[in-house]
């Protein structure tokens, strides 16, 4: 048994990357649909999808790094 327990590395590597993908696109659609279905979005819309392109970029970035390469060479 490893340092962290039962770890499933590639598994949380990929389901990482594809929540932090979904972040991203979900973030791109809800502007660019919001946009072009209401004309101006609220201050708080823009926020929150603009908020969500950069957590998903961050998440799809350091996912692989952390949980592909820092916590198995770790263990």
């Amino acid at each position: 048994m490893g340092r962290y327990g039962d770890i499933d590395y590639p598994t949380f590597t990929k389901y990482g990357f594809l929540l932090g993908l979904s972040s991203l696109v979900i973030g791109a659609l809800g502007e660019i649909v919001g946009t072009s279905l209401y004309g101006t979005l609220p201050g708080w819309e823009t926020m929150l999808f603009t908020d969500m392109e950069a957590v998903g970029i961050l998440a799809m970035l350091f996912s692989p790094f952390v949980f592909g390469i820092l916590l198995p060479l770790t263990e």
